[in-house]
């Protein structure tokens, strides 16, 4: 009798934590447009996608578009501050600064810096500044927009990155090994731990992250361990983005988005 308690317990129990292990999510809308890429949307709600090396502004039936031919393939755009948009053209070592309406604020070539560098990664930074990191001392950066001056952080990067994300505050990057770095604006450098090999992934903070594996999307704790199987539709798709419990995913008929709930 004891013996068959215990195997009805365990028989739970293991239901309650294969349960558990899925995040579930909620369909809200669906957005049909044409596009190359989606870059994200903001916490107005705006949504950024790029077609034929065009930055598109999309809120509503309002649209707004950039386009500089003169700097050759858009590289990069990073909207974290939705007021200060950071475009990046790494075959000319440049980037141009918009405001809100997609007017060009600033620009910036870094071959013609004083000191030149060689960017390979960018993203708007806490106080005005520019996260880079510079192939010439393979060291991160900052870059002062308003003083137009340059200084290096840390020690040299010598493991080529496979993946980096930046916010105000952090510079995030994955290497070859597959090990998940961080550099502060104030250059110390950690640790976050081994992460999966992915062909496509996104941090979430300073130990979650999101990431594609098999056609299936996972969340992973680094501190915990815990992994997470999110619950979606699509089987097939070019990429994902995650804002304010938000999960957009982007295919080539446009945007679905869906209302998920990161433990």
């Amino acid at each position: 009798m004891k013996l068959s308690l215990f195997y009805i317990l365990f028989f739970w129990i293991s239901i309650s934590l294969a349960q558990s292990s899925k995040i579930k999510s909620i369909e809200t809308n669906s957005i049909t447009f044409d596009a190359d890429y989606f870059v994200g949307f903001d916490s107005f709600g705006t949504t950024y996608y790029v077609k034929n090396n065009v930055l598109f502004k999309k809120n509503g039936d309002t649209f707004l578009q950039y386009q500089n031919l003169s700097l050759g393939k858009l590289t990069k755009v990073d909207i974290t501050n939705p007021l200060k948009i950071v475009l990046f053209y790494e075959e000319f070592n440049s980037v141009t600064v918009l405001d809100n309406q997609l007017n060009e604020i600033q620009k910036v070539e870094f071959s013609k810096l004083e000191i030149p560098i060689v960017a390979s990664a960018i993203g708007i930074a806490a106080q005005n500044q520019i996260w880079l990191y510079n192939s010439l001392n393979q060291q991160i950066g900052l870059y002062d927009l308003n003083s137009n001056t340059y200084k290096n952080l840390g020690v040299p990067v010598k493991e080529t990155f496979s993946y980096y994300q930046t916010d105000f505050n952090y510079f995030h990057w994955i290497d070859k090994q597959n090990q998940w770095m961080t550099c502060t604006i104030f250059g110390r450098v950690s640790s976050n731990g081994k992460v999966d090999a992915s062909s496509e992934l996104l941090l979430i903070d300073n130990n979650k992250i999101l990431y594609l594996k098999d056609n299936q999307l996972f969340l992973k704790d680094t501190t915990t361990n815990q992994l997470f199987e999110i619950e979606i539709v699509e089987k097939t798709f070019e990429k994902f983005y995650y804002k304010d419990q938000i999960l957009s995913i982007f295919t080539n008929k446009g945007i679905t988005n869906y209302k998920i709930t990161i433990p």
